[in-house]
Order: structure tokens, then sequence, then C-alpha cells
């Protein structure tokens, strides 16, 4: 048997950038009305050397409404996706993803609350929202850790997840009362809730990136350990590893990355359950590899998907969560037939 070298290999990492950001490029020329892929880039390329733009119905199509919304795309992709890679090696569960824990849940709670109330913060519009929602993921988090340790001290993983679903099944049951009481915000709330970037800005991205960069970077310096935790705690625990530590570490990462992306982008399902199964076919199990690949094929998927939620019903524009919840779902089922197959 082929045995995979530990470290990410270069022509990996050129694989899947050019994958990526060709499906940047697509999905920036795509939409109600198509661009050249030529006038595109010359428009972008313009754009970041600071070169005066020529008179173009293109330019402000381009700049002012497809290259934000699809960065924010690519971000949240990349980070749902590496929330999910680092949750499925930690709790040694490929069930498991950022929304295992019940944090995205919270974090839902806590954006649907800003929007139901209208809760702002003066000179950033999107802040009150952002906010509450990583206030209420946080929050979530604490409160299912101490319950899991007044059940189990060792915070085992079974118990995790069983309190953030139970969890998050409490917590929906929250916010179908404050959606109850939201009056003519519903409509927004409801199409919020399945997911959509419609409207993003590059204050936006930027926050999605700062984000990325803080916590996706402390989440990639623990794929070393998460690999431990790959093959057993017990085993993790006799190689040096602080488990309690390092879980709690990743755990907060995840919260904060998921408050992040839920505040922006609203709640996009199976992102984080797929996408590290379909990456790990291709890269193998070892997270040094597969969690920058994930990211990757992260950024790749939600554009894909948000491409389709733009045109297939042109004019109309499909909730970004139903595309990747249809299709997710038919993929996810199709990779578990197929390992159980394998056994």
């Amino acid at each position: 048997m082929k045995i995979r070298p530990e470290s990410f290999r270069f022509h990996e990492y050129v694989l899947f950038a050019t994958v990526t950001l060709v499906t940047l490029i697509l999905c920036i020329c795509i939409g109600s009305v198509n661009i050249p892929v030529k006038e595109t880039i010359r428009v972008i390329w313009r754009a970041i050397s600071g070169l005066s733009m020529a008179e173009s119905k293109a330019v402000p199509i381009l700049l002012s409404v497809r290259l934000p919304r699809v960065l924010c795309v690519g971000l949240v992709g990349a980070s749902l996706s590496l929330c999910g890679g680092a949750m499925q090696g930690l709790l040694k569960n490929p069930l498991a993803d950022g929304s295992t824990l019940g944090v995205s849940s919270g974090a839902a709670l806590g954006a649907v609350v800003a929007i139901a109330f209208g809760l702002t913060i003066p000179a950033f519009p999107f802040a009150g929202t952002m906010t509450m929602a990583m206030l209420f993921a946080f929050v979530s988090l604490t409160v299912i850790l101490a319950l899991a340790y007044r059940l189990d001290a060792s915070l085992a993983t079974h118990t995790i997840i069983l309190i953030g679903i139970t969890y998050s099944m409490f917590v929906s049951s929250i916010m179908t009362l404050v959606i109850t009481f939201a009056g003519e915000k519903v409509k927004h709330i409801t199409f919020w809730m399945m997911g959509s970037l419609q409207g993003s800005s590059y204050a936006n991205a930027l926050v999605l990136l700062s984000a990325l960069l803080l916590f996706g970077g402390v989440i990639l310096r623990h794929s070393r350990e998460l690999n431990a935790f790959a093959i057993g705690e017990d085993n993790a625990r006799a190689i040096g590893v602080n488990v309690k530590r390092v879980r709690l570490i990743v755990l907060i990462c995840v919260s904060a990355l998921i408050g992040v992306c839920v505040s922006i982008g609203g709640t996009i399902g199976f992102i984080g359950l797929v996408t590290p199964h379909m990456v790990r076919m291709i890269v193998g199990p070892n997270h040094r590899r597969l969690l920058p690949a994930t990211m990757m094929g992260g950024a790749t998927f939600l554009m894909l998907a948000d491409l389709v939620a733009r045109v297939l019903l042109n004019p109309l524009e499909l909730p970004i969560g139903v595309v990747t919840s249809f299709i997710g779902s038919i993929m996810f089922i199709s990779i578990f037939y197929s390992s159980r197959k394998v056994k």
C-alpha cells in the first residue's frame, strides 16, 4: 500500500488553488448578465492596480455586486469546511461538524434576535448581528461544555455530541418564538435562515478573511494533535497531547468562526459535513494535508452552489442554503453508502 507523505504536496496545492481560482472567475463572469472572461480579468486587474476605469456597464456589476459577493461566498465555504474537518477529527465522528455542537444554532439565535429587534451598532450596520451571533456562539459553547463537564468530567466525545443535539433542539424552539414576535421582519429572517449572501460587501469579506486567518490559523496549527485525536483520545494522551486543552482551543476557534459566518451568510448546511469527506478521498486522512485542501474544496463547492442559486431560476434567486442542502444530502448519502459497501 502506498503511504502518503505527511506534508501537503506542492502539486496538490497548485491543483486545488487552480480549481478554486478558475471557479472564482467563472462565478464572477456568469450571472443575469454574462460578462466575457477577458473583460472580467481586465476590470479586476485595473481595479487592483489602481488604474482608471473605462466607461462600461460591466464595471459596477463586477466590482460592486459580484466580486464582493463571490469573495464572501468563498470565504464562508472555506471557513465552514475547515470547521467541519476539524470537528470530524476532534470528535472522531464522520457525522460531526460545527453544527453538531449546537454552536451554529446558538449563533443563528443571536443573529435572529438582532434582526428581529433591530439591534445595531452606530456606523457599523452589520456589526450588531455579528456581535450577537458571536456572543451567542460563545455562550452556547460555554453552556454545552459546562453541561458536558457536569455529566462527564472527561468531556467525552459522545457526551458533547448528545448535549449539542439536545441544545440545538432547545434553541430552535426559542428561535421560533422570537420569529413569532418579529412582525414585518419575518420574511427577511426566514430568507436569511435559509442562507444567503446577497448584498455582501467588501467589509463583510474583510471580516470573514480576518476571522479565517485568526481562528483558522489556530486550527491549522493543531493539525498534528487532530491526527492524534483521530486514532483515539487515549492514544493522544499516551503520546503527550494535552487532550482537554487542545479540545477547548479547537472548539473555541470553531465556535468563533461559525459565529462570524452565520452572522453574515445565515445558516448554510452540509458544507462542513460533506466537503471533508470528498476531499479525504483525494488527499487522505492526514489533517496536515486534509485541512488546507478542505478549505479550498469548501470554497469551490459553495461558490458553485451560489452560482446555481443565482442562475437556476433567473431572475428569481434561491437561498444558497437550499442548494447546499439539496446537493449535500444526495452527496452525503452516496458517500455513506459507498463507505459502507467497502466495509
